[in-house]
């Protein structure tokens, strides 16, 4: 009754669903020109042979199944990807990150929404081999369309919160028919693999989380950023959302004149945000990197409001604090300035990276903070102490370095749910 229920309650909102999209194009959060992909219309042609249909939801899962798109096309050169995702971020990130990782064999398009018509326009028309989602990517028309098909599927790195399962185990029927219709399920962590099998999920393996397999972000022009600072004291506000950007302020005031030329920089999760980030400057000089500016000449906050270039400032700073975490978002991944040799902070919220933050804290590679003058009081002491900023990073560096051979490990289960290859 319940999928019924959900079924029909998507039918009647796709004339809705049409509408958002498209004021979200006018808000620039989707491609205009690639709206008709988002209700399954697509007139690209499908590539030839062996196809495995990869769904990541935005940047943080597609940059965690990058690692496994470069073991797939090394073990079976000779399938081809269809990737999807549901952010224009996320497209980007991919347009940029496939031709460096030689990945000729991927195709991007964006996934439709989890409407039945639009999701079996879009099944009939790829007719993959072989299906897989991300983490928690469960969208019962499109499962349902792929289990009528008769399209294997599997769960990659999959993560259920307790909230999630809670929630989950409210309705244990149709719980059951979802997480069930998964032929493989790897999960994250072993608490995440018995919340899983107890809603019914199969074959249910935990080898690791992947995110701990990535590899590092890219850091091009670094040098000629270090030369810009010419070794003032900085520190990096990373992936911050509404709020934490007046704490970062707050922090380099309060510093400013205990560090002579401390630059702060603040790089917003949502680069569409400077502009507003940049007016909370008040007096303190700021500038703005989508602007084509430089680091303000003197104390104060440079605001990197752009795409991409996250790895470059978590490399110059070698000290971040991760955002999400002082609101009530659920903090970001500090596995990423971990592996670019960053001492980490993060603050109290922290909920859906509570693995990768346990381990970076039992590693000594991170800090958590309470509250901005805790995150005050971290910076200070890190500026100041340099050696233990070099001993957090080089702890980081080793902590993320877990579960290198992972990403074979998940692509040859891919592997294992296509047809053979043609003789």
């Amino acid at each position: 009754m319940i999928a019924g229920l959900y079924q029909a309650a998507t039918i009647a909102a796709a004339p809705v669903l049409r509408g958002l999209l498209r004021r979200r194009a006018r808000r620039g959060k989707e491609v205009a020109a690639r709206l008709a992909e988002r209700w399954g219309v697509d007139a690209a042609p499908r590539p030839p042979g062996r196809l495995l249909w990869l769904h990541a939801a935005s940047i943080g899962e597609t940059v965690s199944v990058l690692p496994v798109l470069r073991a797939l096309a090394d073990l079976a050169p000779d399938v081809a990807v269809l990737m999807t995702t549901g952010t224009v971020t996320s497209a980007e990130l991919l347009a940029r990150r496939l031709p460096e990782l030689a990945l000729e064999r991927v195709t991007h398009r964006f996934v439709p929404l989890d409407v039945p018509a639009w999701v079996a326009r879009f099944l009939d028309h790829w007719r993959p081999d072989a299906a897989a989602l991300v983490e928690s990517e469960i969208w019962p028309n499109l499962i349902a369309g792929c289990q009528r098909r008769r399209i294997p599927l599997m769960l990659v790195n999959a993560r259920l919160s307790a909230r999630s399962f809670a929630r989950w185990r409210r309705l244990p029927g149709y719980a059951r028919r979802l997480f069930g219709a998964f032929d493989v399920v790897q999960a994250q962590s072993a608490a995440d693999a018995e919340r899983l099998r107890t809603l019914g999920a199969r074959n249910v393996v935990a080898p690791g989380n992947l995110k701990f397999a990535a590899p590092p972000l890219p850091a091009p022009d670094l040098q000629r950023l270090r030369d810009a600072i010419a070794g003032r004291p900085v520190w990096l506000a990373a992936s911050t959302h509404p709020g934490e950007e007046a704490a970062a302020y707050a922090v380099h005031t309060a510093l400013a004149h205990r560090h002579p030329g401390l630059l702060t920089v603040i790089v917003p999760r949502h680069p569409q945000r400077g502009g507003e980030i940049v007016a909370l400057a008040g007096e303190v000089p700021v500038a703005s990197r989508s602007r084509g500016e430089g680091p303000p000449p003197v104390a104060g906050v440079w605001v990197a409001d752009t795409l991409g270039e996250l790895g470059l400032f978590y490399a110059l700073a070698g000290m971040a604090f991760v955002g999400g975490s002082l609101v009530a978002h659920g903090g970001q991944n500090p596995l990423e300035p971990a592996r670019l040799g960053c001492a980490v902070a993060v603050g109290p919220h922290v909920e859906n990276f509570a693995e990768p933050v346990a381990a970076l804290a039992a590693a000594g590679a991170l800090d958590r903070v309470a509250d901005a003058a805790g995150l005050e009081r971290w910076v200070d002491a890190l500026l100041t102490d340099l050696s233990r900023r070099r001993a957090m990073g080089e702890a980081g560096i080793e902590a993320a370095r877990r579960h290198g051979d992972l990403p074979r490990v998940v692509a040859e289960m891919l592997a294992g749910l296509l047809p053979a290859r043609p003789a």
